[in-house]
């Protein structure tokens, strides 16, 4: 999944970005309000985690713009302060949950996951589609119940194409969902091909149908239609 951590402490941040890297996501980071404004202007994400103390104004602003841009993005709050008042403006204000300096990077990261679950699944830990299933707890891919190895990005795009099913993704939103900023310094998109056709190849070996499709002009796109 895409994060955004918006936190003006550097450790903090840097910490918060590795830990969540290594669990498998795909992070960004802001280190104040005006960069992180330009990038939930410019980016979609999953989840956007955000403290509400920030150089050049506050976080609980950039909650209330993702409200009014209907931002599908979960959001959770984090801050130095552990007030009643503090914690009920923050979830009042729009966020999903709120967590108090100092924490675990691990309690963070299970905050994330059910924030996403419930977002993006309904609650549920495993997205299916046909005999494909993905279990977001467990990372793991299943056709007709047999296990099958992905790679990172492979993974990455799977998890997108069932999220999005049946929608076309351009290859523009792909890149920027599973690969981050970095996608702007690339020449062009053939990556994209490589990794999609040896996901097809994965899943089509493993008993699955061939869903991802090419939409004609635009990306692609997952259906059994």
């Amino acid at each position: 999944m895409k994060i955004l951590i918006i936190e003006d402490e550097r450790a903090l941040r840097e910490s918060i970005q590795k830990y969540l890297d290594y669990q498998g996501h795909v992070c960004e980071t802001a280190e104040d309000f005006r960069a992180a404004k330009e990038k939930i202007q410019r980016f979609d994400y999953d989840c956007i985690v955000v403290d509400i103390g920030l150089p050049y104004g506050s976080g609980l602003e950039i909650v209330k713009e993702l409200k009014n841009m209907e931002s599908k993005a979960g959001i959770i709050i984090i801050s130095a302060k552990n007030s009643l008042d503090d914690k009920l403006t923050g979830l009042e204000s729009g966020s999903d949950d709120y967590i108090t300096k100092p924490f675990h990077l691990s309690e963070l990261n299970a905050r994330i996951n059910a924030v996403l679950r419930r977002r993006s699944f309904g609650g549920n830990k495993v997205i299916a589609f046909n005999e494909i299933k993905l279990n977001t707890d467990a990372q793991q891919v299943t056709v007709n119940d047999k296990a099958i190895e992905l790679t990172d990005k492979e993974y990455r795009l799977l998890e997108y194409f069932l999220v999005n099913q049946r929608r076309a993704l351009s290859k523009n939103a792909i890149a920027a969902h599973v690969w981050g900023d970095n996608y702007e310094f690339l020449d062009n998109y053939d990556f994209i091909y490589t990794h999609i056709r040896n996901l097809r190849k994965k899943l089509v070996e493993a008993g699955s149908g061939d869903y991802i499709k090419t939409v004609y002009g635009s990306g692609y796109r997952l259906t059994d239609n």
